[in-house]
């Protein structure tokens, strides 16, 4: 990757012109308003003071870009999937915007080039290039509209680098997902055998996930790792906001 360094964010009309070429080669428009442009490619690692010392950098656009790109891929997965429940829509929205895909797409198309990124913060800002693509989402939907960046997104991001039968078929494991959200807020929890179903090929086990304590979800499997598997799926549901009750 290569990225530019700076130690104040300064902007010419030469480099002007060569960040509408590369929107225009990457998403096949002209951007109208390119200070836009410019804000979602400014990390906050190069940004500048301005008046009221407020720092100029891709923060706020990134925020924006984070609400729409969720509406965007909800509207999606909805009609693409009308047979699925909450719980399958909200998974799969879940991949097709995670850090890890954000950052994905922004190398593959070419994005992460065009970050104004201080050199020694490219390796502790892990995720600045996935925040540099959802920057550019807020900046399109700020000059172009919510239909215009909507139609970007089906077609030249989700129609030309995402496979949804790949991203389906995906396994996920929500265990360490669970853990990790655990260790993170500093939460205890564990897993439980509540009783062994049936005998033989036919036994299945009863995991029940306990955090601080208190019964979360239970999951059932023919073996004790799948059950925690099913247990920490529900439970991951929990953490993002869906219903005990779904899980």
């Amino acid at each position: 990757m290569k990225f530019r360094t700076t130690n104040t964010v300064h902007f010419d009309n030469n480099s002007d012109k060569q960040l509408r070429r590369a929107i225009k080669n990457i998403f096949g428009f002209r951007p109208g308003n390119i200070f836009l442009y410019r804000l979602a490619f400014t990390h906050k690692s190069a940004s500048q003071e301005t008046i009221k010392n407020l720092r100029v950098n891709n923060e706020r656009l990134e925020f924006l870009g984070d609400a729409i790109l969720d509406a965007i891929s909800a509207d999606f997965l909805f009609r693409t999937f009308p047979a699925k429940d909450e719980g399958f829509l909200t998974e799969m929205r879940s991949r097709l915007v995670s850090r890890a895909q954000l950052n994905s797409l922004s190398r593959k198309m070419g994005i992460d080039n065009l970050i104004q990124l201080e050199n020694s913060s490219s390796g502790v800002f892990k995720s600045f290039t996935g925040d540099a693509f959802e920057a550019l989402i807020g900046a399109i939907y700020l000059d172009k509209g919510f239909a215009f960046t909507q139609k970007i997104i089906l077609k030249r991001v989700i129609g030309h680098y995402i496979d949804m039968g790949d991203l389906v078929t995906q396994e996920v494991n929500f265990k360490s997902k669970v853990i990790e959200w655990a260790q993170k807020e500093k939460k205890q929890m564990n897993f439980n055998v509540v009783r062994e179903i049936g005998t033989g090929y036919n036994k299945q086990y009863l995991v029940e996930l306990f955090v601080e304590g208190q019964a979360w979800a239970r999951g059932q499997d023919y073996s004790i790792k799948g059950a925690e598997q099913s247990a920490s799926q529900k439970a991951w549901l929990k953490i993002n906001g869906e219903s005990l009750e779904k899980a």
